[in-house]
């Protein structure tokens, strides 16, 4: 059975480490937290987040690269970090996709 507050802290962790520049999915942030398949439970989660933890969530796109529907300025604070889109508006994965098992 799933304890859901050691996945909140774990989802917590995760994102705290993604570097700035680099994007993580909801998926990868599940599998790392040992949950696979609970990508819709990352997305609540970080959906109830308060500003005042810190956290960079804008570095958390879906698998295809595709911001948050509903938060325009995740596209702005990307590119502030000198990440840069693909014409049809996702972030190129290939590009700048964390990958927290390989040095950079």
């Amino acid at each position: 059975m799933m304890d859901k507050d050691e996945f909140r802290r774990a989802v917590y962790e995760i994102v705290a480490a993604i570097p700035e520049g680099r994007v993580f999915t909801y998926g990868e942030i599940a599998m790392l937290a040992g949950y696979p398949g609970y990508h819709r439970l990352v997305g609540h989660i970080l959906h109830g987040v308060s500003q005042t933890m810190g956290l960079p969530c804008h570095r958390v796109v879906n698998s295809q690269g595709r911001l948050a529907p509903a938060w325009p300025e995740q596209k702005e604070l990307l590119k502030k970090e000198g990440v840069q889109f693909k014409s049809n508006g996702c972030v190129d994965m290939k590009e700048y996709g964390w990958k927290p098992l390989e040095d950079e």
